[in-house]
């Protein structure tokens, strides 16, 4: 199994964050076609994008307090994601139960692109 991690920015501009977000759009793109060709020898492949985390990547956002209290209002439950929180998806995603999962990126972003 693989699990590529992404975040929101492959599909949501993001200050200062043109790069990477391309990036992630690209890595979203390669997973589809790597599950495509990969499921014939037993392979999964997907991703998890998340939403912001509580990591110190956030440090390098421009204007980071501003940003971190506008994500935190649209996000239902009022918080952004714990490093574990997007971890236990990819850890679901290498398991077992995830057999029947191929080629897809798991939002994991609280609510935040609702």
């Amino acid at each position: 199994k693989i699990v590529a991690v992404s975040s929101i920015g492959s599909f949501s501009c993001l200050p200062g964050y043109a790069a990477v977000g391309a990036s992630k759009a690209a890595l979203e793109a390669l997973v589809r076609y790597f599950a495509k060709e990969l499921a014939p020898r037993g392979v999964n492949v997907n991703a998890v994008s998340g939403g912001p985390v509580d990591t110190a990547a956030l440090d390098y956002f421009p204007e980071k307090e501003k940003i971190l209290e506008a994500w935190k209002d649209r996000t239902p439950a009022g918080r952004i994601a714990k490093p574990e929180e997007i971890a236990a998806v990819a850890v679901f995603l290498l398991s077992d139960d995830a057999s029947w999962i191929q080629g897809q990126t798991i939002v994991v972003d609280g609510g935040l692109t609702l």
